[in-house]
């Protein structure tokens, strides 16, 4: 089980972020720390600033996993998968997230704050908390993802 649970949005993603938030700090059988990096209203922001914040917890290592939130998910994944080693997957129900954890070891999860609804956005919060890396032939393509400057 990861602990350390780094969360973000742009003011689009505001209140499912929040809702996550709540849900995590009410599963306390898991003894989360949950560290929120903004946004922190429904005031305009831009997604990159918090996608950013939360990607360099992870790539430093202090953080295991990330939860992001954007109106569509594209654009604040797009500028989390700008940061070494981050595997950040646009997830739109438990399926596709058991998924990008199983076979992609997706260490953030990107919703779509405007096209999912709470209890699905739970569900995937669930499926990527408690579906572990599968490995094996996974890991060799993994190992091919590479920032390359070309």
């Amino acid at each position: 089980m990861y602990s350390r649970i780094a969360l973000g949005s742009d003011h689009a993603g505001f209140e499912l972020k929040q809702y996550i938030k709540e849900y995590l700090e009410s599963i306390t059988e898991h003894k989360l720390e949950i560290n929120d990096w903004g946004c922190y209203s429904e005031e305009r922001a831009d997604y990159p600033d918090f996608a950013h914040k939360v990607a360099s917890q992870i790539s430093e290592g202090k953080a295991d996993l990330g939860i992001l939130v954007c109106g569509s998910g594209n654009g604040i994944s797009m500028a989390a998968n700008k940061w070494k080693d981050i595997r950040c997957a646009l997830c739109w129900n438990s399926e596709i997230t058991e998924m990008a954890r199983l076979h992609n070891d997706a260490n953030i999860l990107s919703l779509p704050g405007r096209y999912i609804s709470k209890e699905e956005a739970i569900k995937c919060i669930d499926a990527f908390l408690n579906t572990e890396f599968e490995g094996g032939r996974h890991a060799d393509r993994i190992a091919k993802i590479k920032i390359k400057n070309v």
